[in-house]
């Protein structure tokens, strides 16, 4: 309970504080930067060296990389179908296909099976990374203005110049050859910054004007990320025989809302950013009850 009370308590904090103008417009900036160059690499080294690694563990791999290749698919027949430009289809793919894994994720892994289980979470974060780093970035070149301005260069460029990336590599290297339980209690303060900070930051950026004209994208890229997505995985756990917590954690992680930087790159790409917003903001709010139902439909299964 206290962990659903932070998550209100920590989002509506950001949602007053922008409204009443009582924080700079960019602090989400400086929140940010602080999560993913030492609280997200903090949470890597906190758990990952604890991951007990068998053939199922690549189960969250497998079912995060598909969720972003079917929404690729999915956004296009839709949009063929609507007669959607292609800058539109780069726009829902990007909002639909990438997980909010860590910002919300964590959080909500915290609240319904405890902390311990963030190993597998932190599996499914740095996948979805990966995906949006390159599958993402792919689809958000294809529909902008910047086409030839990309290449695996480019792309390698950011996945290795990533912080929680990074950490993710240095803790699953360095943890073979040291023993990093002598700072443990470090690593322990900085992830605990994770879910307040990331919450904060979230409410300070949720917009939600203008939703009205922009409904029928908006509901139907709810209906892949919050419905379809986790649907398909839950899906695929029954059909190879996946059970127990690597199974409840990748639906569980398939049902978050979309990715706070899916923005990010729609606006560097010059796609509808507008609608992207609106997305991750009305996702996140519905994404409270559909992951409550997630959670009681995975009890009855997993």
């Amino acid at each position: 309970m206290v962990n659903f009370v932070l998550i209100a308590v920590c989002i509506i904090a950001g949602m007053l504080f922008k409204a009443t103008k009582s924080i700079h417009p960019d602090a989400h900036k400086g929140i940010n930067t602080w999560i993913l160059y030492l609280a997200l690499p903090a949470v890597s080294f906190k758990y990952l060296p604890k991951v007990q690694w068998s053939t199922e563990m690549l189960f969250p791999i497998f079912s995060t990389l598909l969720i972003a290749v079917g929404s690729g698919i999915f956004m296009k027949y839709y949009c063929k179908y609507k007669g959607y430009s292609r800058r539109s289809q780069s726009t829902l793919d990007l909002a639909s296909g990438y997980s909010n894994t860590s910002f919300i994720g964590f959080p909500l892994i915290s609240a319904f099976y405890g902390e311990s289980l963030l190993s597998i979470a932190i599996i499914c974060d740095q996948t979805m990374f990966l995906a949006l780093s390159t599958l993402g970035i792919i689809s958000a070149l294809k529909g902008g203005s910047k086409s030839g301005n990309i290449n695996a260069k480019f792309i390698l460029k950011r996945l290795f110049t990533f912080p929680p990336f990074l950490g993710c590599i240095g803790a699953l290297v360095i943890s073979q050859f040291v023993d990093l339980s002598f700072a443990e209690p470090f690593f322990d303060k900085l992830a605990a910054t994770v879910g307040p900070l990331a919450l904060f930051s979230v409410g300070l950026q949720l917009k939600f004007n203008g939703w009205k004209k922009l409904m029928p994208q908006i509901s139907t890229s709810m209906l892949y990320k919050l419905i379809l997505a986790p649907a398909i995985v839950f899906g695929l756990a029954l059909i190879f025989g996946i059970k127990g917590y690597v199974a409840k954690i990748s639906i569980f992680e398939a049902a978050m809302p979309t990715l706070v930087t899916s923005s990010i790159i729609a606006e560097q790409f010059r796609l509808n950013t507008k609608l992207t917003n609106l997305i991750i903001g009305i996702s996140i709010i519905v994404g409270f009850f559909t992951s409550a139902m997630w959670y009681e439909l995975i009890g009855l299964f997993f």
